[in-house]
């Protein structure tokens, strides 16, 4: 989940609303928040606008950050044309992606009513999508026996039972379910097993 103070200062920096996607995976992020106006949101679903927007074929094809007044994309639809009548006149769309994400990318497109982003401004929603997409990354230091319990913990075994199963003390259960959780910021033992799977780790 997303910080609410990050979502109420990119509110600030984008009042007539943003789209946010956290790593996005093969088809689904592993968090995003959308302040979108619901108006908008219902059209561009309703009349399929995903697949020729100009603003996601860039975020999905570039990396940095532009205004949307500088996107040179063809727009056919005239969706960005669209966007405005719902008061999202003006636009920054912010892309990241690491080599060694392993195509997972982060995007945001932030928008405004009354005027251009400055770059001032600019910088700091890249900034934004660059520190959640570092921060939402999966632990690269999750050990063998813990990663183990969370498959467990993922099939529905209590404690006791992976404990019988491993041949190991419910201590060392415990412990092992403490580092997971620890490693993976989780708050419970599922919490663990469904970031994990969601890391694609189990």
């Amino acid at each position: 989940m997303i910080d609410k103070a990050d979502l109420d200062f990119l509110t600030t920096l984008a009042p007539s609303g943003f789209y946010l996607a956290v790593r996005v995976g093969f088809a689904f992020p592993i968090a995003e928040a959308n302040t979108l106006p619901e108006e908008w949101v219902s059209k561009y679903t309703k009349l399929g606008y995903m697949m020729q927007d100009p603003v996601l074929r860039w975020v999905y094809g570039t990396t940095g950050l532009i205004r949307w007044s500088e996107i040179e994309i063809e727009d056919p639809r005239q969706i960005l044309q669209e966007a405005k009548t719902v008061g999202l006149k003006y636009g920054v769309a912010v892309s990241c992606l690491e080599d060694n994400d392993d195509g997972l990318r982060s995007f945001g497109s932030f928008c405004r009513s009354d005027r251009e982003f400055s770059a001032e401004e600019a910088g700091i929603l890249h900034h934004i999508v660059g520190e959640l997409h570092q921060s939402f990354a999966p632990p690269k230091n999750l050990t063998r026996a813990e990663l183990e319990v969370l498959v467990m913990v993922k099939d529905g075994l209590l404690m006791k039972q992976i404990a019988d199963d491993l041949g190991i003390s419910l201590g060392a259960v415990k412990q092992r379910l403490k580092n997971a959780k620890f490693k993976l910021n989780a708050k419970t033992s599922s919490h663990a097993a469904a970031l994990a799977i969601q890391f694609g780790l189990i």
